[in-house]
């Protein structure tokens, strides 16, 4: 009886060498998505930009820097919304509308930010 304890607690079953094996599958990429996606890094680009420009022309920040940042307010919310949209639909990769929407709300906080320090 110990023999076979002893037997049994060395015994290392190894993994099967298992073939590579194309998957398919009928995922797709969602269009919605791909466009959250573009108007998220859009504006983060955009806002990133005008800071930029405003920091080299000494803290002053030209009119036509902010016309830029409101477009960028018009993109971030109506690539939230199709990235919201796009990820309620079934059978889809979620990685570019999980993108746009992490892009479009992290334009929107900066956004909030400048905002905020505008008025300190």
């Amino acid at each position: 009886m110990e023999e076979q304890r002893k037997s049994k607690k060395f015994r290392i079953k190894l993994p099967k060498r298992r073939r590579e094996r194309y998957v398919f599958t009928d995922k797709k990429h969602p269009e919605k998505g791909v466009l959250s996606t573009a108007f998220g890094a859009l504006s983060v680009f955009t806002i990133a930009y005008a800071v930029y420009l405003s920091f080299m022309n000494g803290g002053q920040a030209e009119v036509r820097y902010a016309a830029a940042v409101l477009f960028c307010i018009f993109y971030s919310i109506a690539g939230l919304i199709l990235g919201i949209i796009s990820r309620m639909e079934r059978d889809i990769f979620t990685f570019f509308p999980n993108l746009g929407i992490v892009l479009n709300v992290l334009s929107l906080v900066f956004m909030g930010v400048l905002l905020f320090l505008a008025f300190i």
